[in-house]
């Protein structure tokens, strides 16, 4: 009897909901089949059978989560007898309690133990505990083990911001400040009399609202991008680029790629991640994680992609691509966007970023500051092409230029490293013939 398990799609995955099974108990699966639909923090996922039989139970209903590693489903053979603990509802219950107790720390998800409810100020100063391994381990650093220690902070339920889930020190410091923030229930007073104003409460009577419940991708949005703040030092370097010679070359390669077996059509961008690739593996100081005692160096060069969706922000990304020609690039970022738009894209399209790129010209945005996608040091914000008069040998002309911000994790890079880097990206778009060698 072969389990089938939920995977972990994406570094951020802790739990996926099954939206929709595709398939029912009985149903005879092949190898590679879609298997059913699931809701992760990003983006809507079909899982494949990674067996070919019959599907003979599943252990994790419509509408309910399971966490990662967590049995949802059983194949075998038609005659094959089922194990024992697959009518003892474990599982069920487990994803139960992650659905309808999601207020809980989620290292009670998947516990068939009964726990009590996490009083206000566990939650307030751990709003999510960190990964733990196959054997319930929790990694810490040593120091900030012995800070919480040293507190008596429970660090189970923090959530590390460190390299795989890793709590480290400012993680710690974060929960202890979140702590002490919260008040002392005070003894009890006699009812005071009512004060002099009340709170304004939600909703003004007969004000017209529409209340939309978060999504796992908003709420997942909202505590990475608030996390990336409160931990990660942000500055900001700006650059103004003239697009020129990039507006040239994207002409002439679109003209030859028009004639290609697979007609491609190159965009602004698709060049902008070729130079970004070019310049982190000139100056691999970008290229780095934060880990408290130590930088982490990727020698791989993989650029994320910004992806706006209904539902919210989706990073795919361009693996190794340094090593890519611009009109694999191209290849690449269309297939990662249409596979976004249509909830199609697969763990691998999400993970492993090393940098990533945002672009808001096509919005008209003439320039904008990006927050940092941890665990990445480094996040380009690329601005719209403009017409720009600008002197040149005492004269005005017209120009078209590009304004791109550079947000850096201050912990990571220096100011002068960031300066450096975009200038290295601005010479290879004002010069883009470089991005072809």
């Amino acid at each position: 009897m072969k389990t089938v398990e939920m995977p972990k799609m994406g570094d951020t995955m802790e739990e996926g909901k099954i939206l929709r099974w595709l398939k029912h108990e009985g149903d005879t699966v092949k190898k590679g089949e879609s298997l059913a639909e699931v809701e992760t923090d990003k983006v809507n996922i079909e899982i494949e059978a990674f067996a070919s039989g019959v599907l003979r139970k599943i252990l994790v209903q419509e509408g309910e989560s399971a966490p990662i590693g967590a049995q949802i489903a059983l194949i075998g053979s038609p005659d094959e007898p089922l194990p024992a603990s697959a009518g003892d509802e474990g599982a069920a219950t487990a994803t139960r309690e992650a659905t309808t107790a999601s207020s809980a720390p989620a290292s009670t998800r998947g516990s068939t133990a009964t726990r009590p409810a996490p009083t206000a100020s566990t939650v307030t100063a751990a709003p999510a505990p960190a990964p733990a391994g196959s054997q319930g381990r929790i990694f810490i650093s040593p120091i900030a083990r012995h800070i919480a220690q040293e507190h008596q902070l429970d660090y189970s339920q923090i959530r590390g911001t460190g390299p795989n889930g890793r709590i480290i020190k400012m993680d710690v410091e974060a929960a202890l400040a979140q702590q002490a923030a919260v008040p002392a229930p005070a003894p009890a007073m006699p009812a005071a009399p009512a004060p002099a104003f009340e709170p304004v409460p939600a909703a003004i009577e007969g004000e017209e609202i529409v209340e939309i419940p978060l999504t796992s991708m908003r709420r997942t949005i909202a505590k990475r991008l608030s996390q990336s703040m409160q931990t990660a030092p942000h500055f900001y370097v700006t650059s103004v680029i003239d697009t020129g010679k990039l507006a040239e070359l994207r002409r002439q390669i679109n003209e030859y790629a028009a004639s290609e077996p697979q007609p491609v059509k190159v965009s602004f961008n698709d060049l902008i991640i070729k130079a970004v690739a070019r310049a982190l593996v000139r100056m691999p100081q970008v290229n780095v994680s934060f880990a408290e005692d130590r930088l982490i160096q990727k020698k791989q060069v993989n650029v994320g992609m910004a992806v706006a969706l209904e539902t919210g922000l989706i990073v795919p990304v361009i693996k190794h691509a340094d090593q890519r020609s611009v009109l694999d690039i191209a290849r690449e970022a269309r297939r990662l966007a249409e596979a976004a738009r249509a909830g199609k894209l697969k763990p691998d399209d999400l993970s492993g970023g090393t940098f990533t790129v945002s672009n808001l010209g096509m919005y008209d945005v003439e320039s904008f500051t990006a927050i940092i996608n941890p665990p990445e040091s480094a996040i380009l914000a690329v601005g719209s092409i403009t017409p720009t008069p600008v002197v040149e040998n005492g004269q005005v002309v017209v120009r078209d230029r590009m304004k791109v911000t550079l947000s850096s994790d201050h912990r990571a890079i220096d100011g002068a490293i960031a300066a450096r880097f975009l200038q290295e990206v601005k010479r290879l778009l004002e010069e883009p013939f470089g991005l072809l060698l």
